[in-house]
């Protein structure tokens, strides 16, 4: 049987994964990328459950959020609202599971919500620093996909929307995640 810490770490390794995995989506349309941080919790699901059963203490949101912002420095993703952002959402995540019990999955399950938006701390540079992200698209990404980027991100009634059903699919994730992974779920009271 793994130690608990290796766990985390291929955790941690699977949930890095995942955001790349998120941010290709753009290459399809500028709004998959603005949005998939809403579907990403039916994934996050999967990496979250396993952390926390592993990591029946402080740590869990910390260790994955931590380690994502970490490597996106070191790519050359980082930014003030990233780090912000995921520092933010694993506090909030930890506080909810300190409150809760670490060993509960109540505090699990509850945690699991403001963690599932993590994605949108990755993607908040496009709201945030809308010149800049567009001076970016002109840069990177083929002709033409800055203005099919500029529409999307100036529809904010759209984002509060994504935002909003961000909770429920997370809910979602979280219930599937424990049918789907019944050992981890185990863990936990």
């Amino acid at each position: 049987m793994k130690k608990p810490i290796v766990k985390i770490i291929i955790a941690a390794i699977v949930y890095l994964a995942l955001y790349p995995l998120g941010s290709v989506t753009g290459l399809i349309h500028p709004a998959c990328y603005a949005y998939v941080g809403t579907l990403l919790p039916l994934l996050f699901a999967f990496v979250y459950l396993p952390a926390a059963a592993n990591r029946q203490g402080f740590g869990a949101a910390a260790i994955l959020n931590g380690f994502v912002t970490v490597i996106g420095f070191i790519a050359g993703e980082g930014n003030l609202p990233l780090i912000i952002g995921m520092i933010g959402l694993a506090a909030l995540a930890e506080i909810i599971r300190a409150v809760c019990g670490y060993e509960s999955i109540k505090g699990v399950r509850l945690s699991f919500i403001p963690f599932a938006f993590s994605f949108y701390a990755y993607s908040a540079h496009w709201w945030l620093d809308k010149e800049g992200s567009l001076a970016a698209a002109v840069e990177e990404m083929p002709a033409g996909y800055a203005e099919k980027m500029e529409p999307v991100i100036n529809n904010i009634p759209v984002l509060v929307i994504a935002l909003v059903l961000t909770v429920p699919v997370a809910i979602l994730g979280m219930r599937i995640a424990e049918k789907v992974l019944k050992n981890q779920a185990a863990l936990l009271k």
